[in-house]
């Protein structure tokens, strides 16, 4: 029996929800599979078509890890457990370490949330968590390092990059509608990211109208949601992008997929944002099962998620200059048909199938 406690789960969209999501299909084919997870907006529906047993917590945020971590302890007392997962130090921060003894336990870290100050109060309930489990599952060698950074011992750290199950089959449909919006465009460039400081989406509005004299038929497709939505949307029609940039809230899955075989360059040039970082990136490995090459932040773990000039590139996210020369560089001789091909090669090591088994591995 393997046993979930995540504050992030499908149906909410994201990135860690989508990670925890692929972890517990992909250990149901290595045995029964527990989910501890929390109230959202269609759980129901969801959680029936799953094939998986999961608990929803609710009530206040600030209780929720008491009730969910007295929960996991009573059903650990009645049931054999081989593994522990957790997304988050403050999922683990309440399970009683009894029940974690004759069992391997594994805790994730993404970045932001372990970017503490070492000695700080916040940085010491961190490690005391962090110190519960067996073993510190980080998504990247950036990750990594801030960890040791802020104190955490090296030899508990383990690095197992996120899983893709990408590429899905696409229906005639959504192939019909990513064409509709990219017809007569080039270059066909996306983005699949929440909308945050982080991202740099700014910046890429700003490169865009930089980049329309040298293509006067480009267009920019940008995918996801967020406090940043109106800034954008206000420089969007300050910079006169009306027919050149897309911004689209919303999605669904296989529209998404669509726009990312569609497309010839996923953008994401993240930058460090106070304590926020990119300390993965699974989108660039989404876009590279598609086919389609990346240029990614070179601040935070984008370097383990794009093979630098083989599946794509990277560039200073902050440097308007850094990010226009990159793309140029991207599609120059046509160099972004190689270096699709190349992402689809690399995008095949981060399989669920593959990545699984690292963790099987350690228990």
């Amino acid at each position: 029996m393997f046993v979930i406690s995540t504050r992030n789960f499908p149906p909410e969209v994201g990135g860690i929800q989508s990670l925890m999501g692929g972890l517990s299909l992909s250990l149901l084919k290595h045995g029964p599979v527990k989910v501890f997870a929390e109230k959202t907006t269609g759980e129901e529906t969801f959680d029936k078509n799953l094939g998986i047993d999961v608990t929803r917590v609710s009530g206040f945020k600030i209780f929720r890890k008491y009730r969910k971590a007295n929960l996991i302890k009573e059903f650990s007392l009645r049931n054999s457990v081989r593994a522990f997962f957790f997304d988050h130090w403050k999922s683990i921060e309440k399970i009683d370490e009894e029940i974690l003894k004759n069992s391997t336990s594994f805790c994730l870290i993404h970045s932001k949330e372990i970017n503490h100050p070492e000695g700080s109060f916040i940085n010491k309930r961190m490690l005391k968590a962090l110190n519960k489990a067996s073993y510190v599952i980080s998504n990247s060698e950036f990750t990594k390092k801030l960890a040791i950074k802020n104190g955490l011992d090296e030899k508990k750290i383990q690095i197992i990059h996120p899983g893709c199950n990408y590429p899905i089959e696409i229906n005639n449909k959504n192939i019909d509608k990513a064409k509709e919006l990219f017809r007569n465009c080039f270059p066909k460039i996306i983005t699949v990211a929440r909308l945050d400081k982080r991202k740099s989406h700014q910046n890429i509005l700003m490169t865009i109208k930089n980049l329309k004299p040298k293509f006067p038929n480009i267009k920019y497709i940008s995918i996801g949601d967020g406090e940043e939505m109106q800034n954008l949307q206000n420089l969007k029609n300050e910079l006169g992008l009306g027919n050149e940039v897309l911004i689209l809230n919303e999605s669904t899955e296989l529209l998404k997929v669509a726009l990312l075989e569609q497309s010839d360059l996923f953008l994401m040039p993240s930058v460090i944002y106070k304590k926020s970082v990119e300390g993965f990136g699974i989108s660039f490995i989404e876009a590279a099962a598609y086919g389609t090459g990346s240029i990614g932040g070179v601040a935070g773990g984008a370097s383990d998620a794009i093979q630098d000039g083989v599946s794509g590139y990277l560039c200073d996210g902050e440097d308007l200059n850094s990010i226009y020369e990159t793309i140029i560089k991207f599609y120059d001789n046509d160099n972004y048909k190689q270096l699709g091909k190349n992402a689809i090669t690399f995008s095949k090591n981060f399989q669920w199938e593959k990545i699984i088994k690292k963790y099987i591995k350690l228990i």
